[in-house]
């Protein structure tokens, strides 16, 4: 089975997200949609568990895909879940020069696991967590952004 792990702090998943997901699983027998336990990024909304829990939820009608998080290095993360693979989403060029060096450092730490670069569907290019997350706390409506249960997640957040 060739697996692959789709790293990211999710904070929260978005439609872009699920997009990438959903084109990994037509290249691989599996997806691990992995959120990095970051504590030097700030301003996090969601805990790791509702986090994960927003994902399981976001994702429960996909039979190859497994939520799980980490902390560490992606490409240990990947190696200990017997992935061939980093999947990295790609929106814009503006991604492209970061991801690119992030390849090259784990390819230099695991050259047997390749980084595989997805775009999303173009009408997500826009889109990301922190747009995601200033909307919702200016009481705009997000549905046709995110799955459901992120759209009620952020209402409790934030109100309606």
């Amino acid at each position: 089975m060739k697996k692959v792990i789709y790293p990211g702090t999710f904070d929260p998943v978005t439609n872009g997200h699920i997009d990438i997901v959903i084109r990994a699983r037509e290249l691989f027998d599996g997806v691990i949609v992995t959120i990095a336990k970051n504590p030097n990024k700030a301003g996090s909304l969601f805990t790791v568990d509702e986090r994960i829990e927003l994902l399981k939820e976001s994702l429960k009608d996909f039979d190859n895909v497994w939520v799980d998080s980490f902390d560490g290095l992606t490409v240990d993360h990947a190696r200990s879940v017997g992935a061939v693979g980093i999947i990295r989403g790609l929106r814009a060029i503006s991604d492209f020069e970061f991801e690119f060096q992030m390849a090259l450092m784990n390819r230099k730490l695991d050259g047997n696991i390749s980084t595989i670069f997805l775009m999303p569907n173009e009408k997500y290019t826009y889109l990301n967590s922190s747009l995601i997350k200033n909307l919702a706390s200016l009481k705009s409506d997000v549905s046709e952004f995110v799955p459901p249960a992120v759209q009620k997640a952020l209402i409790r957040k934030f109100g309606k």
